[in-house]
């Protein structure tokens, strides 16, 4: 769906002038459209003046409880976007997630006759390795879905060439220190960046971090205490087979965050990136979320055989 056109349009309260298809100022950030879903708390945007970014604890608090202040704040400092340490926090959680789930479990012959710590130190390391893999995957596949339907709402690839330039053309045309609030780049400091999208992006998986904590408590009070497993009990099948319930309800807490929140919080993101409609984000948003977290809940263990 094409949103190109070379009409322009003048800011009212700062007088620069924007594309046609622009929400929001580049400049001042003045809305230049509104939306009626934007007048809803969650999707509203921010029109105040930026002066310098959030500490990170601050934008962890705000991607909880105000992501549209969180993700203006990014965009004005993508180069200092958490989501890389935003995704590393989000592995170190799975990996305590790891040793919630190797406390209960009894091994005859390691655990706890030889060493009653080891195994679940073992299954923290072995869970943190393995999340920073897969969430990495993960996360960037769902970052190309979310992009590919962005692509068809809003034409959100071209958005960004003509903001950003691509591969080698993409370079910061200003350094930090003239895209400072005294400077007379200000005005123009969202465009005068590098995209550092996949950086930004990646802030839209926060609610991992709270879901994950969750499942630890659940998994410690889910779980019996001592799980033993060896060939005569059935080993990792007993382990899915015998507790689906408790599985079924960690599932389902990632299924309706990856159905929900992280495409609500994704819309937002590239909103702010390719400055465009927030309505025509959510639609493929929600479509390729409800998708994405349906395939995701059903086809693990123990819903498929093991």
């Amino acid at each position: 769906m094409s949103t190109t056109t070379t009409a322009m349009q003048r800011c009212p309260r700062c007088g620069n002038e924007n594309r046609g298809t622009n929400y929001a100022c580049t400049f001042c950030g003045k809305r230049l459209r509104i939306e009626s879903v934007e007048r809803l708390y969650f999707f509203r945007r921010i029109e105040e003046e930026w002066s310098a970014p959030y500490s990170f604890l601050r934008k962890i608090y705000y991607l909880f409880t105000n992501c549209p202040r969180a993700f203006w704040d990014i965009n004005h400092a993508r180069k200092k976007s958490p989501g890389n340490k935003i995704f590393f926090l989000i592995s170190l959680i799975y990996g305590f997630m790891g040793l919630a789930l190797f406390s209960h479990l009894s091994v005859p012959g390691v655990y706890p006759i030889v060493n009653q710590f080891a195994v679940p130190w073992m299954g923290f390391l072995a869970f943190f390795l393995f999340g920073l893999v897969y969430h990495y995957l993960f996360f960037r596949v769902l970052i190309w879905l979310f992009s590919k339907g962005a692509n068809y709402a809003v034409d959100y690839s071209e958005r960004l060439e003509s903001r950003f330039g691509t591969g080698k053309e993409e370079v910061e045309k200003y350094s930090e220190a003239q895209m400072s609030p005294f400077s007379i780049y200000k005005g123009g400091v969202l465009q005068q960046q590098q995209a550092h999208k996949n950086k930004m992006l990646f802030c839209a998986f926060t609610p991992f971090m709270l879901i994950y904590a969750i499942e630890i408590i659940i998994i410690a009070f889910g779980f019996p205490s001592n799980i033993l497993m060896n060939e005569s009990t059935g080993g990792l099948p007993l382990l899915f087979e015998g507790y689906k319930v408790v599985w079924a309800i960690l599932y389902a807490l990632e299924a309706l965050t990856i159905m929900v929140w992280v495409p609500s919080l994704m819309a937002i993101a590239i909103r702010e990136l390719s400055n465009s409609s927030t309505f025509r984000l959510l639609i493929p948003s929600y479509f390729i979320g409800i998708l994405v977290g349906i395939f995701y809940f059903f086809f693990r263990p123990p819903f498929i055989a093991f």
